[in-house]
């Protein structure tokens, strides 16, 4: 049976905009327990920043979060996806660019993100990566 993107992906993804500080999304990451959010301009997919962009690209280089943008932390050479695409292509896109998210649209609006974790929970949910992506993380 064909999967679809649709199917697994993680609807309605946080977004922020570009001018956004580097600070304030890592406390959207925290608050909201993600690894990743969209960033978007006039509600037009931009980039994706993760919380390993914020501190390779921002904090490491000894930048001040708080008056740093996520603009320049974010990934803007996206690979996507649309939600009636195969999930295999999602899956091929992902081994071909060395991923783990690709963002998920309808023309350049994003409506969702599908993961690595969300095909190891689709396809083996008893793996050990399935495992990790459904653990709540340790506080």
């Amino acid at each position: 049976m064909t999967q679809y993107v649709r199917d697994i992906m993680t609807a309605a993804p946080v977004t922020v905009g570009p001018h956004t500080s580097v600070a304030q999304v890592a406390r959207i990451m925290r608050d909201r327990d993600l690894d990743a959010v969209l960033v978007t301009d006039d509600g037009r997919l931009r980039g994706l920043v993760t919380d390993r962009d914020l501190v390779v690209r921002s904090i490491a280089e000894g930048v001040d979060p708080e008056e740093t943008t996520v603009a320049g932390a974010c990934s803007d050479d996206l690979v996507t996806v649309g939600p009636d695409d195969e999930l295999d292509l999602a899956v091929r896109l992902m081994r071909e660019h060395a991923v783990r998210r690709v963002p998920v649209v309808e023309g350049r609006h994003p409506v969702g993100v599908v993961s690595l974790g969300d095909v190891a929970m689709e396809r083996d949910p008893r793996s050990a990566l399935g495992d990790i992506s459904v653990a709540r993380p340790h506080t």
